[in-house]
């Protein structure tokens, strides 16, 4: 891995990170909020289909996580085990767009 490279996996998930933390602190206290209001799963679910500000939120969160935990499992590999090189950032890469993916799938489901 060149410095390069380094010095932008770890501004990337320093900044993913940043937004992370906004996000679980946006979702839970959204969701703390409408139980305490008395709103069940379904209600809630209700609310968000058809929302453009709930898509864009959920879908950012979704993004945040699949920039942030690809970079942390190949550091996590890289430590642990003896994997190195372009198969291992392949592998991370992979995993990053089945992140990507699987979240967006259900972020347009609670929007439809």
């Amino acid at each position: 891995m060149t410095d390069r490279l380094g010095a932008r996996l770890w501004l990337a998930q320093r900044a993913s990170a940043a937004m992370l933390a906004l996000c679980v602190a946006v979702h839970l206290a959204t969701m703390i909020y409408a139980v305490q209001g008395g709103l069940s799963a379904a209600e809630i679910l209700g609310r968000t289909r058809g929302s453009i500000t709930w898509l864009a939120f959920y879908g950012l969160f979704v993004l945040a996580v699949a920039v942030h935990a690809p970079i942390g499992l190949r550091a996590i590999l890289r430590e642990m085990t003896a994997w190195r090189g372009r198969s291992l950032d392949l592998a991370a890469f992979g995993f990053g767009l089945a992140l990507i993916w699987l979240g967006l799938r259900a972020v347009v489901g609670l929007f439809r």
